[in-house]
């Protein structure tokens, strides 16, 4: 069996290290480490297994590929292939390893936009104790109502961490069922109905063309004034220009952002001067667990495939997630 590994910015998917443990547990099987688009459309070829995220030119070019292992949560570009939704090609990823840190990230941003921390922040820095312009000022999560769009990975670790809050947790989700974390969860039908309701709402739902635009300027006024929202899974799920609107004219308490419809944000985004917004550069699963775990999922998958077992992570091509 031919493997071939493909770099991704910079990193290589699965490291070189780990390249060399899995050459000894997988002696009879060539690994070949893609670090050009050439190398990439070459090596394909006659591949029997990619890891990372091929172009379209590459899937084009490969004869024999039985499996993608993608080292991330959202296939959105992959999805979008035609000719790899069509294939036999298995697709996995490996979203387990970032479900706990980007739930971590979501809590970390209600809490920052809640107690103000930015302006804390910069009253550290310039040397400033003015406790009375904080006063009646923060806001208090518990008895609060969580909304979570897409209860998945992250939606039901986020909701875990909220019952610790004592927050009131619900969520809607395209196949919706009950969970002990939260009070309901419901179908993408009563949407507009967790929007009203909700004092932070989380955008934890994987890009699809079901979720392109899903929360427009219609349903970002339907939120409550004074309410927050997170978008921590993708851009291109809620409309920027309205969001910027609800922001900037202080309806919406405030917003934590760390993904976006073009990366990076470009500098003279708006969004950088809103002092009711906390942006991350699309960071939040980046802990220190994350490419260990992606190492063992993909070491794993490669265990099944050769034992004939069922992979882990398999993505419905045609659902986009």
């Amino acid at each position: 069996m031919k493997v071939v590994i493909k770099t991704m910015g910079g990193e290589i998917t699965v490291e070189q290290e780990h390249v060399d443990e899995i050459r000894e547990a997988f002696p009879d099987d060539t690994f070949v480490v893609a670090v050009t688009d050439e190398d990439e459309r070459r090596e394909i070829v006659d591949a029997d297994v990619f890891a990372g995220f091929p172009s379209r030119e590459t899937l084009l070019a490969a004869q024999r590929l039985r499996w993608i292992g993608y080292p991330g949560t959202g296939v959105d570009n992959l999805a979008s292939m035609p000719e790899l939704v069509e294939s036999d090609i298995v697709l996995t990823n490996t979203r387990g390893p970032h479900a706990a840190p980007m739930a971590d990230h979501v809590i970390g941003m209600m809490l920052n936009l809640a107690h103000r921390w930015r302006e804390h922040f910069e009253d550290q820095r310039d040397h400033r104790w003015d406790s009375p312009k904080y006063y009646d000022t923060m806001v208090e999560l518990a008895g609060s109502t969580l909304g979570i769009l897409s209860m998945g990975d992250i939606g039901t670790q986020v909701a875990q961490r909220a019952r610790g809050f004592d927050m009131n947790v619900y969520g809607v989700d395209k196949f919706p069922k009950p969970s002990p974390l939260a009070e309901e969860v419901w179908g993408l039908d009563r949407l507009d109905d967790l929007l009203q309701m909700s004092d932070w709402l989380v955008v934890t739902t994987p890009l699809t063309p079901e979720t392109r635009g899903l929360l427009d300027r219609r349903r970002i006024g339907l939120l409550k004034d004074g309410a927050y929202i997170i978008i921590i899974s993708r851009g291109h799920i809620v409309d920027e220009a309205a969001l910027y609107d609800e922001l900037k004219s202080g309806r919406l308490g405030g917003a934590g952002i760390d993904a976006v419809a073009q990366e990076p944000l470009p500098p003279d985004s708006p969004f950088w001067d809103l002092e009711n917004v906390v942006i991350t550069p699309h960071s939040s699963a980046a802990s220190v667990g994350l490419i260990p775990g992606r190492r063992a999922i993909f070491r794993e998958n490669l265990r099944r495939f050769h034992a004939g077992e069922p992979f882990l992570f398999v993505v419905n091509k045609k659902a986009g997630f």
